[in-house]
């Protein structure tokens, strides 16, 4: 059976899509949850529109995204912490990284963008990424000063 899908639904496609499913999946699961539509002439062409918008948006945002990655990649990070011999008493977390990024005159970021596999517990030099679209990804670099 074809069908519209009214959500994004992982393994079988995005919002809009059109896509060929099981009868008993599409008649026991998708329709009566409000997951999809039976796929007619008139649904199909509201769906391609969406889709159209949909790709429209997306080009929209990975553009914006792009631009803020340069502005994010030229910024110069400079966080302060109490450190003795290159350890810091602590760490440098994800929201102390978004706040030197809004004291330097950057924009401003979600904490959950900024990803690290660990805290920073050494003073120096680091890179961080920050995920600002699902396809683009910034690389931010911070030093990080011990001060006593």
């Amino acid at each position: 059976m074809r069908v519209v899908l009214r959500s994004d639904r992982a393994g079988l496609g995005k919002r809009g899509d059109i896509v060929e499913v099981a009868d008993g999946f599409a008649r026991n699961f998708l329709l009566p949850k409000g997951q999809a539509i039976v796929a007619s002439d008139g649904i199909v062409n509201q769906a391609q529109a969406m889709r159209n918008s949909r790709d429209a948006r997306e080009t929209r945002l990975r553009g914006s995204a792009s631009e803020l990655a340069v502005v994010l990649e030229a910024l110069a990070i400079r966080i302060e912490a109490r450190a003795q011999e290159g350890r810091l008493f602590g760490s440098v977390a994800q929201h102390d990284i978004v706040e030197a990024i809004s004291a330097a005159g950057g924009p401003t970021i979600e904490r959950r963008r900024v990803e690290m596999e660990e805290h920073i517990k050494t003073t120096g030099s680091h890179d961080v990424k920050v995920r600002l679209h699902s396809e683009v990804m910034a690389t931010v670099h911070v030093e990080v000063v011990g001060v006593e």
